[in-house]
């Protein structure tokens, strides 16, 4: 019998980076995939990031794990999204050469330490006590570990639907993984049915793009991982055109033969990412849709027109496709089509990604309720580090709501719960001001490196930053500016009042109408902030008062994640409590009071009596 320390099953996005972090942390770890030569693959659209999610993926790099750095060896084009709103709301999105990534991917995992691959379906889990053991795969092999992740994607008695067909797997031409579902229904999980979907594929030489509006990435491009000194390969464009009233007319027509809307999809699909035909019918007042032509990849002709996810026939595909400009002679490569999986209701876990049924069984990715790569990879990530901690007998890694996006992501998939497939915005996240993409690094690099996952060079790069900031604005505060023709011209000319006396740098930048650039060229003032700490500083300086409100806010939030809820605290017998509270915090078991606070039904009044009976009983 084969043992390990831990065993990962599937290999997508979130399979990848539990592997990659339990290995690289010293733990025999196993990762067992459907088929190997689809380890990594991009299931539906060939970019990763955008907005909320670019935040998680440089997140994800500044723990250590790998989303950035293969974004950044295999991107076509970068952007920063919102780039002319506040910092707080700005993400990074990439454009991915798919078959680079995937083959990126499955690079690392052959030449990681301590990781070893195996082609197989579980078919169930080895549990002994309350706690799991092992996998039986189809083979009716027995494989032992410590610990288990479970991270099957959309594979978990995945079911194709192309118009009124449909058929069993976990993606187009791959089989679906079947009989996991039911044995962890078996262990008592309560299983939810998410649908999801994807768009046709196009060829690139059959597109008209001289009708198109053409949209290039920024230049020079911005890197995804905070490792990256610069994007080195050539960048390609991406096209946008729209959807029109024949379009519309079309999709109505055939609404008889959608799953969706004719019953035979019974599964909750994403609200944020509809498909098109729930577009039509959710918006009619819109006379348009973009669609967003996205290459995928270099060498190839396949082009995947955002914004047309669908599980319409096929026939009503192409009358849909040949009805945009730009598209009247589209050919297509492989027909879009909708897919029903199954979900574990996420408030079964802990924020560390581990099952309250079964102890040492981790799950993440879609699985818990989410859509999206990101998503997926951030809990990946959260498991595969939890995982290692088990086995070393350390506790586990929770990210709270104040550290991170991805402790937001955790926090609500574990204390709200989700109906509907979750993704990732800046509007979940209520300290998005201190939770930017620029200081993630300064943010979690320290807890990275702390685990192994961060390279002592890199963790150094971070310091040096820190310190640069720290100079930089002191810099500013101490360094005054006279009035002169130079100073009081461009103030004039960025429509903001000139000075009359002497005063610091900093308090022209505070100005919403100054930017660090523009001082920067003037004769008169030389700036002395180091170019990795030159953003930051400007940030720091002109959001300093809200900075400072959200840090106040922080520290009364940290003050009730402070006051632990022991597991066994019998909440039926605390008094002052309803029974829906009571049934409530029994059955999510919240580590903190702040967890119990943001658990839907549990009310202020109730967390008082609580914190009354901890201090009366000294829980």
């Amino acid at each position: 019998m084969d043992n390990y320390d831990i065993i990962v099953i599937g290999a997508g996005h979130a399979g990848i980076e539990a592997a990659l972090a339990s290995s690289r942390m010293g733990c025999k770890t196993l990762i067992i995939t459907l088929r190997l030569e689809s380890i990594g693959v991009l299931s539906c659209n060939p970019a990763i990031g955008g907005v909320g999610k670019g935040q998680l993926v440089k997140e994800i790099d500044s723990l250590g794990g790998e989303m950035a750095k293969a974004a950044d060896r295999c991107g076509i084009q970068f952007r920063i999204l919102n780039a002319s709103k506040g910092a707080a709301v700005q993400s990074s999105r990439a454009q991915i050469d798919m078959g680079m990534y995937k083959d990126c991917m499955q690079l690392l995992l052959k030449a990681a330490p301590n990781l070893f691959i195996k082609e197989g379906e579980v078919k169930s889990l080895i549990v002994q006590a309350g706690r799991v053991t092992g996998v039986v795969t189809d083979r009716k092999e027995e494989i032992t570990a410590c610990c288990v992740v479970v991270a099957p994607g959309t594979f978990l008695d995945g079911l194709i639907h192309v118009g009124l067909k449909h058929f069993s797997g976990g993606r187009i031409n791959e089989p679906a993984s079947i009989g996991l579902a039911e044995n962890l229904r078996q262990h008592g999980f309560n299983l939810l049915r998410f649908k999801t979907g994807t768009c046709p594929r196009l060829d690139k030489k059959s597109i008209d793009f001289t009708r198109l509006k053409i949209q290039e990435g920024d230049n020079p491009p911005i890197p995804f991982s905070f490792s990256t000194e610069k994007i080195r390969q050539k960048q390609i464009p991406c096209y946008i055109t729209y959807t029109n009233n024949q379009t519309h007319n079309i999709i109505l027509d055939n609404l008889n033969r959608s799953p969706l809307y004719a019953g035979i999809i019974k599964a909750t699909g994403v609200r944020y990412c509809p498909s098109i035909e729930d577009k039509i019918v959710k918006f009619p007042e819109r006379p348009r849709h973009q669609i967003f032509l996205e290459p995928q990849g270099y060498d190839t002709d396949e082009i995947y027109p955002n914004g047309l996810s669908t599980s319409l026939p096929e026939d009503a595909q192409l009358k849909i496709l040949h009805s945009i400009e730009g598209l009247e002679e589209a050919r297509v490569i492989r027909f879009g089509y909708g897919i029903e999986h199954t979900v574990v209701e996420p408030t079964q876990l802990y924020p560390s990604t581990e099952t309250k049924q079964l102890k040492n069984l981790f799950l993440a990715g879609q699985i818990n309720g989410t859509t999206g790569y990101e998503e997926a990879a951030a809990q990946g990530l959260v498991a595969g580090i939890n995982a290692a901690l088990r086995v070393k007998n350390k506790q586990p890694l929770v990210l709270d709501r104040s550290t991170s996006y991805i402790g937001v992501l955790l926090d609500d998939l574990t204390t709200k719960g989700t109906l509907e497939p979750y993704r990732m915005f800046t509007s979940r996240v209520e300290y998005r001001l201190i939770l930017r993409e620029d200081n993630a690094d300064i943010r979690l690099r320290k807890i990275g490196y702390a685990l192994g996952l961060v390279s002592e060079r890199d963790f150094g790069k971070t310091q040096d930053k820190i310190k640069a900031i720290e100079n930089g604005m002191n810099f500013l505060r101490q360094a005054r500016i006279k009035p002169n023709e130079e100073i009081n011209n461009l103030l004039k000319a960025l429509g903001s009042a000139a000075i009359k006396k002497s005063v610091s740098l900093e308090e022209i930048i505070k100005r919403p109408q100054v930017s660090l650039a523009d001082l920067k060229a003037l004769s008169t003032v030389k700036l002395d902030i180091e170019e990795s700490a030159f953003r930051q500083v400007e940030i720091e300086v002109k959001y300093a008062g809200f900075i400072q409100r959200q840090l106040k806010d922080v520290e009364r939030f940290k003050h009730l994640e402070k006051i632990n809820l022991p597991q066994k605290l019998d909440y039926a017998i605390i008094p002052g409590l309803s029974r829906e509270i009571k049934e409530k915090l029994s059955r999510f078991k919240p580590l903190n009071l702040g967890q119990a606070s943001r658990i839907s039904g549990v009310t202020p009044a109730a967390i008082s009596i609580l914190l009354v009976y901890l201090k009366k009983y000294g829980q």
